[in-house]
């Protein structure tokens, strides 16, 4: 079974992908870090986003892992753990431009259909049940007032050590919203069926015991 979790920045999915499949015994696939990774690396080599035969061959060479389960999953650039790297300002910043080219979408959407292969999956991301796996048994779209999304955010980088306002985070999220969902290549966007999930007044266990009730309906006929 694929469960495919879709949804704009803050909306809760990644934590929640995260916890659905470890009450369920699934593996988790972060594709939200694999463009982490990409961005991270490139920022690094001072690669643009537009250029676009330079990052086809840095994705394709990129050896992306994912060990550890849910939620202490550690990812991996190449033999060394990213895994806080990834979460940082200025890759979140920059994020949405690197994971726009269609190179870099390509390459890695083999990737993540690789990864999936014949085992049981919940993965999470932006196009996740347009593009990746169309045929996923299970499609949410989860969504969440931008407030609510900033605070979320605000505690991830709390994490990290870095302090931003909830001003400032509203302001990155509706620009954020604006280049994932207005991208030309697999743009975000609720797969026809998909259901909606509005996690602005659920708490965390509500919304992974109503995916979880979903998936267990549909293993246990």
């Amino acid at each position: 079974m694929i469960i495919a979790i879709d949804g704009p920045a803050g909306s809760g999915k990644s934590s929640t992908a995260k916890a659905v499949a470890a009450k369920l015994g699934f593996t988790y696939l972060d594709t939200g870090a694999m463009y982490r990774v990409v961005t991270l690396k490139s920022l690094r080599n001072s690669l643009s986003a537009n250029d676009f035969p330079a990052l086809k061959q840095l994705t394709d060479s990129t050896k992306i892992t994912f060990t550890g389960a849910p939620p202490a999953i550690k990812v991996w650039m190449d033999g060394e753990d990213v895994t806080d790297a990834i979460r940082s300002d200025e890759v979140t910043k920059n994020v949405s431009d690197y994971c726009a080219p269609t190179v870099v979408r390509e390459s890695l959407v083999d990737q993540q259909r690789a990864i999936a292969g014949n085992t049981n999956v919940v993965c999470d991301g932006r196009d996740i049940g347009t593009v990746v796996f169309q045929n996923a048994e299970l499609k949410f779209f989860m969504i969440a007032s931008v407030e609510a999304r900033a605070r979320r955010r605000q505690k991830d980088f709390e994490k990290l050590g870095v302090t931003k306002s909830i001003d400032e985070l509203m302001k990155d999220l509706e620009v954020r919203d604006h280049k994932d969902s207005t991208r030309a290549n697999s743009p975000l966007c609720k797969a026809a069926d998909a259901e909606e999930i509005d996690t602005t007044g659920l708490s965390f266990d509500q919304q992974v015991e109503y995916i979880v009730a979903k998936a267990n309906a549909i293993l246990n006929k």
